[in-house]
């Protein structure tokens, strides 16, 4: 490697603050409940115990977890925490060699089994398989396994919207979407120190946690946190939910940095949007599993950005048949009308049935060999009959 390519790759990388080590410390140490289903009692869980049970018992089994980091909006909010956007979901990454489906298999009963230890007491373990914990506690399963990309996701019930996601990764070829969730943190340094120190952290003694920004570089992708511009690289290969994650930052008052790259960025958002959901079920779905996911507890905001969505849809499409656009266009409108019913903005259709239902997670069409598995909700089948009782506008 040259100099040249040392210094750059360096820049991806910085040593967290004391505050914010503070903050990641907070989050890690935060009691998470995973909710069951059914009968089976909620679970009460800290990050950082979940990371150590699960390592643990991985390494027990002869899997190497090269290290463990926090991913996405947790990360992005231990770094700055005045950005608006909070965070939900708990992403923690596992760095391990996922070499045959025998090892898929193995991760998925380790991370079953190892809920077993949160149960609270009094409740009997002998009858419990990992299928009844899978159905009790998991929200979503994905494994992905094709040339690029090899990694597998469990993703931990939580009734309001703030799963612990576990992702199991042996390569994946993007790991972000804009600069602003581009931050990985390792947390090896800060798990040692709570098993090796008796001596509590301060501004004098605390481990040396290390951030990366899968963007590139580090100092320039966090000011565009701070100042809420929107970045990326290579948006051609950002797969189809980027849209729906632009549209997102638009509503939270993040700004592309220029007009240019603004029209430029959206026209390669819906190309590949309705390249990887081409039919108008699929895009229902994946517009319902989006609003559910990532607007709990902020329902207000769903309509705006179903707003924006039409906006850019409307302005940025270029590769669709008109009446194909106008499907799509309709469909949106229809859910945008349909959330305003669900606020009671709408009094006169709060009572109106609509003609489908809200469909939880949607598999990604874009993966060559894959299972999404969703453990509870099933899917309901789309209709187009919507069109007959909300305007097209």
């Amino acid at each position: 490697m040259s100099s040249g390519d040392a210094l750059e790759e360096s820049r991806r990388f910085c040593v967290l603050s004391w505050e914010q080590v503070q903050r990641l410390d907070s989050i890690l140490g935060e009691s998470v409940p995973i909710h069951g289903r059914g009968n089976f009692p909620t679970l009460s869980v800290k990050p950082r115990q979940i990371v150590q049970v699960v390592r643990a018992r991985l390494e027990e089994q002869g899997v190497v977890v090269r290290d463990v980091k926090l991913n996405g909006s947790a990360a992005s909010h231990v770094l700055h925490q005045d950005t608006g956007l909070g965070y939900k979901d708990l992403d923690l990454i596992f760095g391990i060699s996922l070499t045959d489906d025998k090892t898929f298999r193995l991760v998925k009963d380790v991370v079953l089994d190892s809920l077993l230890d949160f149960l609270p007491e009094g409740v009997s373990r002998d009858r419990i398989t990992p299928l009844t914990l899978k159905e009790a506690y998991v929200q979503k399963l994905v494994k992905v396994c094709n040339d690029t990309d090899r990694w597998s996701l469990i993703s931990l019930s939580n009734n309001t919207g703030k799963n612990v996601e576990l992702k199991f990764v042996d390569s994946l070829r993007r790991q972000f979407e804009f600069s602003v969730d581009s931050f990985q943190i390792a947390l090896d340094s800060l798990l040692l120190f709570d098993r090796c120190s008796e001596t509590p952290m301060s501004e004098s003694f605390h481990p040396t946690v290390l951030g990366e920004s899968m963007y590139g570089d580090f100092e320039e992708a966090l000011s565009h946190l701070r100042s809420k511009t929107i970045a990326t690289r290579s948006p051609e290969e950002i797969r189809g939910g980027g849209l729906l994650k632009y549209c997102h930052l638009l509503v939270r008052g993040f700004r592309p940095a220029s007009e240019a790259q603004m029209k430029t960025l959206q026209r390669y958002m819906c190309s590949r949007f309705f390249i990887d959901f081409p039919d108008i079920c699929e895009q229902q779905r994946k517009l319902e599993a989006y609003l559910q996911n990532h607007f709990a507890g902020m329902e207000h905001k769903r309509y705006e950005c179903l707003v924006t969505l039409r906006r850019v849809v409307d302005e940025s499409t270029v590769c669709l048949m008109s009446h194909e656009r106008r499907q799509t266009l309709a469909l949106i409108s229809a859910l945008a009308l349909r959330v305003l019913a669900e606020q009671n903005a709408i009094p006169a259709l709060a009572n109106v049935t609509c003609y489908y239902q809200p469909a939880p997670y949607v598999r990604d069409v874009n993966f060559s060999n894959y299972y999404v598995a969703r453990v509870h909700s099933p899917m309901t089948t789309c209709s187009s009959s919507y069109q007959t009782w909300l305007p097209c506008s």
